[in-house]
């Protein structure tokens, strides 16, 4: 299975301080994404000057902030299957957030630590 991206993603309702932080430690907003899930869900990408991406997505009452692996695939069915495969499941049930340009989930693992599974819809 390939992937094209694998870095961090902290979810908070806290985005604004989480964001002034990263950016003092010298990462830059690189994408921002909003109105996720049809709802007031934005989410930030952010990278270093070393290639070092981190993003912050901003969900609105949160009872304490959550961190997840955000693993970017050429292929959303194909990393579903193999995630499914090992015993994780998709934490919306079996819904898929289809933004239009990606599809996306939070797969969580039989352990307890969760995989956000994002394929990016590149225009055809």
């Amino acid at each position: 299975m390939k992937k094209t991206s694998f870095n961090p993603l902290i979810i908070t309702e806290h985005a604004k301080e989480i964001t002034e932080v990263f950016e003092a430690l010298g990462f830059e907003h690189r994408h921002k994404k909003t109105g996720i899930n049809d709802s007031d869900i934005t989410s930030y990408d952010m990278k270093d000057e070393n290639g070092f991406r981190v993003d912050v997505t901003q969900v609105e009452k949160m009872p304490r902030d959550l961190t997840s692996i955000r693993m970017n695939v050429p292929d959303f069915d194909e990393a579903y299957q193999f995630l499914k495969d090992r015993g994780f499941v998709n934490a919306q049930g079996d819904h898929v957030t289809d933004t239009g340009s990606s599809r996306s989930t939070m797969m969580v693992s039989p352990s307890g630590f969760s995989i956000s599974l994002c394929q990016h819809i590149k225009d055809k």
